[in-house]
């Protein structure tokens, strides 16, 4: 058995990620936070198609929680190794930067980017001793580019990107691959209160993604057929930016 991580794995993005993994044979651990029911729903459909997983419920940006909670899994599971880890969750909280609070920029500085280290470090340790591991970063357009209304946002994905490369380059020697995906405008709840019909005048393919179109992306670079790419982000946004 094949085991995954995907944090923020019960909706969204992370929900079509979570079954997309379990599709491709893994046992996904499907991170949450708060709220049970999606999660819940998403470890349903995973077995009804034949898959398995189980849930873990902790708050990503708090280093004592992940060592509780994941950090307890992977002690009482020492002869499984979580070798694909997807980081998938995140927030937004978008305001022009002369009117951002300190917890606007905190917040969404601490689960976007604070929540890599902490729950990347925790795993990568076994991954380098078996030699044996990818990882991947789900980032944003928004760190690419920079969208206005989100500079604490575009600073969290942004520092996720350069952390990407550099870890890629630390860890590759004991055959870890570390890669990030970068989706534009997905269909989601972080996108459901924006103007689709406007936004979609500014990308090539004149739509938004679907969150499938994502998962599609995580489950090539947590395959083998991705073996040899590593430090890379792939942008799936419709040929918005590239």
């Amino acid at each position: 058995m094949r085991y995954a991580l995907v944090t923020g794995g019960s909706r969204g993005i992370g929900k079509a990620i979570s079954i997309k993994l379990a599709q491709d044979g893994f046992y996904v651990l499907i991170n949450f936070k708060t709220n049970i029911e999606e999660a819940v729903d998403t470890l349903n459909k995973i077995k009804s198609n034949g898959g398995d997983g189980e849930l873990l419920q902790f708050d990503i940006s708090n280093s004592q929680d992940i060592k509780n909670v994941l950090g307890n899994w992977v002690e009482n599971n020492n002869d499984k190794l979580i070798e694909v880890l997807v980081n998938n969750a995140g927030i937004a909280k978008d305001n022009l930067m002369v009117f951002m609070s300190d917890n606007e920029w905190k917040s969404v500085i601490s689960t976007n980017q604070d929540s890599f280290f902490y729950v990347t470090r925790l795993l990568i340790k076994n991954m380098l001793i078996n030699k044996c591991g990818k990882i991947i970063n789900v980032v944003s357009l928004s760190g690419q580019k920079g969208l206005p209304g989100q500079v604490n946002y575009s600073a969290a994905k942004g520092a996720v990107i350069a952390a990407t490369k550099a870890l890629a380059m630390e860890v590759g020697k004991k055959k870890v691959t570390v890669n990030a995906v970068a989706p534009g405008f997905i269909r989601t709840d972080m996108t459901k209160d924006l103007d689709e019909k406007q936004l979609k005048q500014l990308i090539p393919l004149n739509r938004f993604g679907e969150v499938e179109e994502v998962a599609e992306v995580v489950s090539f670079l947590a395959s083998g057929k991705a073996s040899y790419i590593t430090g890379e982000i792939i942008s799936v946004n419709g040929g918005m930016y590239s």
